[in-house]
């Protein structure tokens, strides 16, 4: 609780970062004993598909999940949060624009960005093939979408519905 406490009252996001990482350090120490070090190359992970930008999860870990997503240029992903985890994003190669209800930002190689939980946001890929790496960390991963726009083809589910009525 002393952590939240201090996350509540921190305005700096980079002091928020090492808070964040230091939380994820402390709660997972039984779980890094009892597991062994994981490596991935995204040379190798990396999948693309000319109609919709691809997630693929890596590993499953404590009370979160690593994954890269794969995005040809211009793709948008949905309008979209997750109520109950944070979700950090890494550019690994291009770059977009991540968008928020209050801000946008462009996203470089090298540059990261952290959505805290309940985040609405929207990434649209810039000009040239991009890799993000993602960590999300929380209770829950679930995703709820408030709109895509640039998807025809979504609907929205009655939880999705729910959620942003109230």
């Amino acid at each position: 609780h002393l952590i939240e406490y201090i996350w509540l009252s921190t305005k700096d996001n980079s002091s928020k970062i090492v808070l964040f990482l230091i939380y994820v350090s402390l709660s997972s120490y039984k779980f890094l004993r009892e597991h062994f070090m994981e490596s991935f190359n995204f040379e190798i992970e990396q999948e693309f598909n000319p109609i919709v930008h691809v997630e693929k999860k890596l590993g499953f870990y404590d009370q979160g999940d690593v994954s890269i997503a794969c995005w040809e240029p211009g793709q948008v992903s949905p309008n979209h949060c997750h109520p109950e985890a944070i979700e950090i994003y890494f550019c690994y190669e291009g770059g977009g624009i991540m968008r928020t209800e209050s801000e946008e930002l462009e996203i470089k190689k090298g540059c990261f960005v952290v959505h805290p939980k309940g985040e609405l946001h929207e990434f649209t890929a810039g000009q040239n093939r991009t890799i993000l790496f993602r960590v999300r960390y929380g209770k829950s991963m679930v995703s709820r979408t408030k709109n895509w726009p640039t998807n025809l083809t979504w609907q929205a589910t009655a939880q999705d519905l729910k959620y942003f009525a109230s």
